[in-house]
């Protein structure tokens, strides 16, 4: 990040879902960092609960499965 200028703020995301689908899926993993002007960086991870069972060809891909977002917040408690 030494090569970036920033005039303001830049925060990127990754987000790991239920699937692809904007309509039915839901997030369950969610990870930011924000980087200021100065450098510095800030960042923020956590399991989010869909409160809806998480599919086997999902958790193939992230790992994640529905015993480690039992007991995360859901999307609007985050």
């Amino acid at each position: 990040m030494q090569n970036l200028h920033l005039d303001r703020p830049l925060v990127c995301f990754d987000l790991e879902t239920t699937g692809t689908d904007v309509q039915k899926d839901r997030i369950v993993h969610i990870a930011l960092v924000r980087v200021e002007p100065t450098g510095e960086q800030r960042t923020l991870s956590t399991l989010v609960n869909p409160e809806r069972p998480i599919p086997p060809e999902a958790s193939a891909i992230h790992g994640i499965r529905d015993e480690h977002v039992r007991s995360a917040p859901n999307f609007a408690q985050i």
